[in-house]
Order: structure tokens, then sequence, then C-alpha cells
């Protein structure tokens, strides 16, 4: 089997390398700064963790490899306006946006939009960075450098957050995980809870919305869409053409990995459909230092990345899975004192969402 090397060596690499070792196949990830001499490019399969990097000696060459998936792709789903063109294109509903030139537009965008805003680059935001939400008057706090690099979208009163993992293989085989539910606070994902047959209309809708999008771009491997959940509609918010935190959760809640599952369909591997049977929640670590009493819980399962610690940075994640949801509901009220006080909101909400929907 061919090796893997993949451009970036974040935490998703790391987890893509640990997948691979499971199947017998090595996976290198890659630095932006690596010396093109330590790696196996020539006779690899090459992928990538990030969706947007910088041009560098390593990068030219890596982009003239035939071997890396999805390589004329990334320059599209990297931009989030050819994001937003790419979907109107397919007629898949979004919140209305336009270019945001200049400062002159704002009377109209306001005009037009008639509440709050949101406003993103176009590219290299992640995270909460480079975004702003508006009201109108709150405009003038922006730095400047944004205009004709970004977009402007219609704040979206939305009564939920939801994300679709999917796979396509070279033989044009679509799998899917359940829709996953997620809360983000400032921009950064907090929490996600994944419960199976959540909503059969919504995961047939999701499904449909997503397969246009790989066919349409012959993509292969794990994508993710972020939706709205605006009344009955699900509205597309972004795209990552990659493995996604919103799916950490597969690692112990799901048969196969979104990790093995992207390593399957890249390198032309069976791909079975996942099988989802219990409830999962997953919680990000996000600089909070390790706290190895976690483990006293028996439903915890800790990924540490081994990073330096620092606010707001992702340091590793908490997964949890059972068929009985008020037994995973009572390991979370477990678990709350032993996280900081700012994962309680989280905790509950989670909380609610399996007490809710499934009416345990």
């Amino acid at each position: 089997m061919k090796p893997v090397c993949v451009l970036g060596n974040g935490q998703l690499g790391r987890m893509l390398r640990q997948a691979g070792e499971s199947l017998g196949i090595k996976v290198y990830p890659i630095g932006l700064d690596a010396k093109l001499e330590t790696i196996p490019y020539q006779e690899s399969i090459i992928t990538t963790e990030i969706e947007c990097w910088p041009e560098t000696i390593l990068t030219r060459k890596l982009a003239k490899q035939e071997t890396f998936i999805n390589r004329d792709i990334f320059s599209c789903l990297a931009d989030r306006m050819k994001q937003k063109e790419l979907l109107d294109n397919l007629g898949l509903p979004t919140a209305p946006w336009l270019f945001l030139e200049n400062t002159e537009q704002y009377k109209k965008i306001f005009t037009i939009f008639n509440q709050f805003v949101i406003v993103k680059r176009r590219t290299g935001g992640y995270d909460g960075h480079g975004q702003w939400r508006l009201n109108q008057g709150e405009q003038y706090h922006l730095p400047l450098d944004i205009y004709g690099k970004s977009i402007i979208e219609q704040g979206i009163n939305f009564s939920a957050e939801v994300s679709l993992i999917g796979a396509r293989s070279n033989k044009e085989r679509l799998v899917f995980y359940p829709l996953t539910s997620n809360l983000h606070k400032e921009g950064i994902l907090r929490i996600s809870v994944t419960i199976p047959q959540l909503s059969k209309k919504l995961q047939q809708k999701a499904e449909t919305m997503l397969s246009m999008i790989m066919k349409k771009l012959n993509y292969i491997g794990v994508m993710t869409m972020e939706c709205f959940i605006d009344g009955n509609n699900l509205l597309v918010n972004e795209l990552a053409p990659r493995v996604h935190n919103s799916g950490h959760w597969t690692q112990n809640g799901a048969s196969i990995s979104q990790f093995e599952l992207h390593l399957r369909a890249i390198l032309n591997l069976p791909l079975p459909k996942p099988v989802v049977n219990s409830p999962s929640v997953m919680i990000n670590l996000i600089g909070t230092p390790i706290n190895y009493a976690w483990l006293s819980l028996p439903l915890i399962h800790l990924h540490w990345y081994e990073k330096e610690a620092r606010v707001g940075r992702k340091l590793g994640h908490l997964n949890m899975t059972d068929l009985n949801t008020k037994r995973l509901s009572s390991a979370l009220i477990k678990l709350a004192p032993l996280l900081p006080n700012e994962y309680q909101h989280s905790i509950n909400w989670a909380i609610q969402k399996l007490s809710s929907i499934l009416g345990s």
C-alpha cells in the first residue's frame, strides 16, 4: 500500500497518522517548513489537513504532483466567495451574501439584509478569526484591509447548527455519518452531540446537498458541510474539504472513524457505510490543562494533542458514547465539576439535546 503524505502537521494530521497505523499504512504529516529531501512525496498519495497554505518551495513542488488528491479543488473551497458561487450555481441555499468592496456599501447592505450581518475574510479565517458579527453602526471598527478581500452575509437567527461528514471514493461511492449538532462560542466549536436518526428528513436533505457538491467537484475523500437549521430548511454555512473537528466523535462512536474513512477513500480501499448505533458527545478542550481525573469516568475517551497550552488553543478533546442516553447524561453531570466553569453551559446544552431529542 502506498504511503500517504499529509500537508500540515497539526492535530488532524496526527490523527490521520494514528488511523493509518491500524491499517498498516504509513502516514507522514508534513510541516510547511519541511525539507523536500526528507519527504517521500514521489511515491506517496498526497492529501492535506488544511485548505489554504502559503506558497513555498515545498508547496509548489507538491502542487505539481498528480498524486495530490483534490489538488485543483482547494483553490476553490479555500475561498469563501468561490464557495458561495459554487453553492449558488448548484442552487443550494445559503445565507444571502455580497462581495464586500468598500464602506459605501453598508447603507445598501443594512437596507437589504435588515438585521445583523457577518463579515468574513475570503481566505484564512478559522475558529472565529477573520470574522466579525455586526449591527448597523458597528462597521466602523473593522480593519480597513478587509475591503476587497471579504464577503458579507445576512445574519441568520437559526434554531441549530449541524454538520454532515461524508466521503466519496474514485468509484463514486458515497457514505455519510449521521448529522451532528454543534455548539459554538466566539466562532470556536465547543461541543458536539450526535444521535443516530436525529431527523430522517434533514439527514436525507443534507446527504443530497453534500452529494451534489462532491459530485460536481469530482471530490475524493472526506468532506464536511456545516449548516444552519432555519425552520424546516438547511442553509449551507461553510464547506471543509477535509476531516473536521465536529467529526472527532467518530473515533469512538462509529465503526470507522472519519480519519480512517478518508484514508480508505483516497487509497481506493473498501468504503462501507460506517455503523453508528449509539449517541455520542465530543467536548473540545480549549486552553485547558490535562486532567487525568477525567479518566475516572468509564465512558471518557481522552485524545490529547501534546501541544503547548495557551488561551484559546485546542489542546485535545473528550469523546463519550453510550446506547443509554440517561447514562450518557449522567456521565456528563459527573464530568462537569472536573472542568472549568466555562464548560458548564456547553455540558448543559448537550444534556438538553440528549433529553429533548430522544425523550430520555
